[in-house]
């Protein structure tokens, strides 16, 4: 089994995302909102009290899938960059994929 993730800089193309996942073969994903440490650095005012008028905060979605099997890494990864375009380019997201070594809690019937 192995682990998909994904930090999809645009929230909107979330629908999108989870469309072409689950095309491609992935039966669930776990949805975190999450921000980097770039866009925290970047945001840090060193005035103490500052009034919260500078819009609202940016954020990510990091996208978590457990899969069976390795071609869905790629099925997956080919979805995400027919919606996002080329992940090489600033501003997109991060796509990563590593071998799970024991799971438990899947269920057999979702493997």
């Amino acid at each position: 089994m192995f682990m998909i993730m994904f930090v999809l800089d645009d929230p909107e193309k979330l629908p999108d995302i989870l469309d072409g996942w689950e095309k491609a073969g992935v039966t669930g994903v776990t949805i975190i909102e999450s921000t980097g440490m770039h866009r925290v650095r970047r945001k840090f005012l060193p005035m103490r009290y500052v009034p919260a008028l500078y819009g609202h905060e940016e954020s990510h979605l990091t996208l978590m899938a457990v899969v069976n099997e390795e071609p869905l890494i790629g099925s997956c990864l080919q979805a995400t960059e027919m919606i996002i375009g080329d992940l090489n380019k600033p501003n997109t997201g991060i796509f990563t994929a590593w071998p799970l070594h024991y799971v438990k809690g899947m269920g057999k019937e979702q493997l």
